[in-house]
């Protein structure tokens, strides 16, 4: 992942809505969820929906398909973990991180 992808996928998570709404697809997987149960879900109006989806399509997070007369939206889970992977490349000093106390103390 390039650094200026990074950047883009962070701007769009930098938002209460799109963050909801991208972990509200992480938690679906690969079936996806359509328009009509993210809005009921979220709360939020279907227009509104639409802005924040469209924003974190542009920074390629989330995937869109159409099945018969529905949309399905999903995470797109190869782009997340690649943006995790860019977050952690160097993570304590290059060396492999462990999930012990005394990695815990680590300040990394």
């Amino acid at each position: 992942m390039q650094e200026a992808d990074a950047v883009r996928s962070l701007a769009a998570l930098a938002q209460t809505v799109r963050l909801r709404l991208f972990r509200s697809l992480v938690v679906a997987g690969p079936d996806g969820l359509t328009p009509t149960v993210l809005a009921e879900q979220l709360e939020i109006a279907g227009n509104t929906l639409s802005f924040h989806l469209k924003e974190l399509m542009h920074a390629g997070l989330v995937t869109q398909e159409r099945q018969g007369r529905n949309l399905i939206y999903r995470a797109a889970f190869a782009t997340m973990n690649e943006l995790l992977a860019y977050l952690t490349e160097n993570c304590c000093e290059g060396a492999a991180c462990s999930t012990t106390d005394a990695a815990a103390d680590c300040r990394c």
